[in-house]
This record gives structure tokens, sequence and C-alpha cells, in this order.
């Protein structure tokens, strides 16, 4: 699950990230349900705040989100990049039956992609809180990725009181030490910045949307 916009990956070439996703791949969306709390309430979110026509997520693993936008904005054109094979292969199971529509980048969000026509919405859906290092320049590649009036949308992982649960968490590749909040609020105006508990407060999860601000 992760990301590259400037040069494609090298065949037979794994990152630390593609090889822990080429085997959770089979058991991603049976196991992890019970950890990704508030990617169904975002997209609802984002049904009513905006219609985008062009949709970029980035971390889109097994096209679980892919497949609600889909339905949510029947009239949008949806890009899902990823650095796991793996997953977008399910990705691209879960999709074909929406056709053309969707299109698919195995690739590091290291840079922006560059298109000129620019994206309506960005999403990480716990994906940055894996981007170690990398979520600095993901955050910045997002904002020029934007149209102008864009929206980006976030929910992932924030931080817990417990260090053996961020230990634990560090060993799964996930870094969970509030870093993506500020970081968030300087790049992007927010229209939703909140950080809900989890299990009784074992940990905290992020969700943010916010607009591009204007003259960045």
């Amino acid at each position: 699950m992760s990301p590259d916009a400037s040069k494609p990956v090298r065949a037979g070439e794994l990152t630390p990230i593609e090889k822990y996703y080429r085997w959770h791949a089979r058991i991603y969306d049976a196991t992890r349900w019970t950890f990704l709390f508030g990617r169904t309430a975002i997209l609802a979110d984002l049904a009513v705040m905006t219609k985008p026509v062009r949709i970029l997520e980035v971390g889109c693993g097994t096209g679980k989100n892919l497949a609600r936008l889909g339905r949510l904005f029947p009239q949008a054109a949806i890009t899902g990049l990823d650095l796991s094979e793996p997953m977008l292969a399910v990705a691209r199971r879960k999709t074909a039956r929406f056709g053309s529509r969707f299109g698919f980048l195995r690739r590091a969000y290291d840079a922006p992609l560059g298109d000129r026509a620019g994206y309506d919405l960005v999403l990480f859906s716990y994906a940055l809180s894996m981007f170690n290092p990398g979520f600095e320049t993901a955050i910045q590649a997002a904002a020029a990725d934007l149209a102008p009036g864009g929206y980006v949308a976030v929910v992932d992982f924030h931080a817990t009181p417990f260090p053996a649960f961020e230990r634990w968490m560090a060993v799964n590749h996930v870094r969970m030490n509030a870093q993506l909040r500020p970081l968030l609020q300087a790049q992007f105006t927010p229209e939703m910045d909140r950080v809900d508990h989890a299990y009784g407060g074992v940990w905290q999860y992020l969700t943010f949307i916010g607009r591009k601000t204007p003259g960045r």
C-alpha cells in the first residue's frame, strides 16, 4: 500500500511494504475492518460536501474504497494508486464492473503526478501513516495535484497513549505519533478536522477534509 509519481517501480524490486502486502493482500479485507475506523464515514461526508469529477486514491489497497467511490460518484473518473501489485490485482477485480471509469497506477507517491487537469479529490485512507519516510512528500504532492478548490481527504491512525502499542504498530509499518495533522492543517484549509477514540482510547484516529489553500 504505498505510492510514485515520477518513476515506475522496477521489475523484481520489492520494498518492505510490498513484501508485507504480498501476503496480506489475501487476508486484508477479512482482518483490517476491526482496525480501520472511519473509512465509510469519510466517504459519506464527502458525498455531501462535493461532487468530484476526477478522483485519486493514494494507497488504494484492495479497492474497498474505490468500489464505494464508484457508487457514490457515478460521474467520476477514478484512479487507484498503490505500490503493491497483489493489492492492485484485487482492486481491479472489485472495480471491473465500472469499466473504463477506473484506472490504476503501480508506483510510489513521492512527487506530483503532474496531470494538468488536476484532481477534484485526493483520498488517503490509512495510507499516510505507513509512508515512513515519505508522508510529508505525499501531502505536498497531493496539494500540487489538486485542481483549484479541490479536496484532500484523510482518515488514518493518529496517536496512542500506550508506548507498547505504538511499538507494535511500528512493527507493522505504521507510525502513530500525531505526525500527520499539523502538516495537513498547514497545507490545506480544514473543513473537517477531528480526532476520535478507538477501543476506549487504546488509540485515536484522524479524520481530515481540507480544500486546497489559495495561492498554493
